[in-house]
């Protein structure tokens, strides 16, 4: 097993993972520490170090809001993802981690680059439900890695512009993007191949992948996307405000005249601690996301990715792509229940259809998750519960999952590794891709019996066919895995 790798600024060391045949890598400094005059910059290279280093924890994470020790029945996402009360958060933050099922640097595995969510306001590479453990077992190496978000990631303001005119905003997105130049780099030490990325995330980070998909820099560095829950088309407001700019700029220096400071130097001298403070006072988590989001910059980030594929000829790569069956529902009468339209759902017919006018059609795959979810408070199939399916990481969660739930996040993560090793869903690349049978923890039987049982498992996951709006073919993720031509309700009809 490689438990030891040389990169560009050193020697790393990691860590079994739970099974052995894993090697995890945690904290590996990708970038230098955004602090002091690197506050509110472009990410700049990690310093290099002498001897071993050893990579056997998680690094601090972006600084946002805490976990609370006992959270109110209705916080969901404090009961569900936020429950570590004792992380640390530091705006030295910008650390990755590798999880590797490779025995030698030569493999050439697949990749799988993945970004957190969390609306660019909160969440961390090293979230329980992001362990890599899982999918690399399948023969990929996972990388997950930490941005700055909020104030930190996505403030502006006409000194940084004068400082950093090629590149003065989008810190967050520029993070990302370092850490994908840096992982096509230094991942084939890792057993992974660079030529075979696929960058993935879901939410804010489904939402990123689409900005690095119109960006023709961070294009270069990937195959295809997985994009969970990230296309937002909502007719009736708009979730996260279009700045341009000088809106940006404006937004920044009103936050500035707010901290009590009078320039650049003056903001970048207060103490972490003051700012957070001070953005908790100018309104918080509410108004940070209608703040402090991706801005289009006509640099980084030119358009969403609708307009890009309609207007600015962009070519998505193929995509496996998706949303849960109750998230972002939204209607002009909330009081009429046969009215609402789920905005993601929206938001990828017209994505579809857009590259359909374009000509590009065949590649993608579209997947609608209504897993019945259990829990005494009833949640439904809440924005972002798909991820501990994806991920297989049931075991970690609270709720009390069945064998029926493990059974489907079995054929859910296959699935999508399957699409991150091949770019089809139905094919684990053995005989197209000519990867390694014996990639990553896979028995392969040699007695009938056991190849008739190995086949009746594969029978339990139906052809999944690409989508196209002719035929809307959509794999239904329910008690089963159900492929089924879905076509769009008479409501979200009159927005297509």
């Amino acid at each position: 097993m490689i438990r030891q790798v040389k990169v560009e600024e050193g020697i790393v060391r990691g860590l079994p993972a739970a099974d052995p045949r894993i090697t995890a890598f945690k904290g590996i400094p990708f970038a230098a520490p955004p602090v002091g005059k690197l506050r509110w910059a472009p990410p700049q290279p990690a310093a290099k170090w002498e001897g071993v280093r050893e990579c056997y924890k998680f690094s601090a994470v972006p600084v946002q809001p805490g976990a609370t020790p006992t959270p109110p029945d209705d916080d969901l996402y404090g009961k569900e993802w936020c429950v570590d009360t004792e992380l640390e958060y530091n705006e030295d933050c910008l650390y990755l981690n590798v999880w590797t099922p490779a025995r030698s640097a030569d493999e050439k595995l697949p990749v799988y680059f993945w970004i957190f969510g969390g609306g660019w306001q909160v969440g961390n590479a090293s979230e329980m439900e992001f362990d890599g453990e899982r999918i690399a077992r399948r023969g990929i190496v996972v990388v997950t890695i930490n941005y700055r978000v909020n104030l930190f990631g996505f403030t502006c303001h006409k000194e940084i512009t004068s400082e950093y005119p090629d590149a003065a905003a989008n810190f967050g997105l520029q993070d990302q993007q370092f850490a994908l130049k840096w992982v096509s780099r230094n991942i084939a030490a890792f057993g992974g191949d660079p030529e075979n990325i696929t960058i993935g995330g879901q939410s804010a980070g489904g939402g990123s992948v689409l900005c690095h998909i119109q960006n023709s820099e961070s294009r270069k560095y990937f195959k295809r996307a997985v994009v969970e829950s990230g296309v937002f088309v909502n007719p009736f407001h708009n979730l996260f405000p279009r700045h341009t700019i000088a809106d940006a700029e404006k937004i920044g220096q009103d936050f500035f005249e707010f901290c009590g400071v009078k320039n650049l130097k003056e903001a970048r001298a207060l103490s972490t601690e003051t700012l957070w403070k001070k953005w908790d006072q100018w309104g918080g988590f509410s108004k940070s996301a209608a703040t402090w989001c991706p801005v289009y910059d006509n640099n980084f980030n030119h358009n969403d990715i609708i307009s890009a594929v309609e207007k600015d000829g962009v070519t998505p790569p193929p995509l496996f792509i998706g949303y849960t069956g109750d998230e972002f529902n939204d209607s002009p009468n909330p009081e009429n229940k046969e009215s609402w339209i789920n905005t993601v759902e929206l938001g990828i017919r017209k994505l579809m259809k857009a590259e359909e006018a374009q000509g590009l059609s065949g590649k993608n795959y579209v997947y609608k998750f209504d897993v019945p979810i259990p829990g005494w408070d009833n949640p439904g199939t809440f924005h972002s519960v798909d991820l501990w399916f994806f991920f297989e990481s049931l075991a970690k969660c609270w709720r009390p999952f069945t064998g029926m739930h493990y059974d489907i996040a079995r054929h859910m993560c296959n699935y999508m590794c399957n699409f991150i090793k091949t770019g089809n869903p139905n094919d684990d690349g053995v005989k197209s891709a000519g990867l390694s049978a014996s990639a990553g923890v896979n028995y392969q039987p040699t007695k009938a019996e056991y190849i008739e049982r190995q086949k009746a498992e594969k029978e339990t996951m139906p052809e999944w066919k690409p989508f196209s709006s002719k035929e809307p073919n959509v794999m239904i993720f329910e008690k089963e895995c159900s492929p089924q031509e879905y076509k769009p309700g008479i409501e979200i009809s009159k927005y297509l």
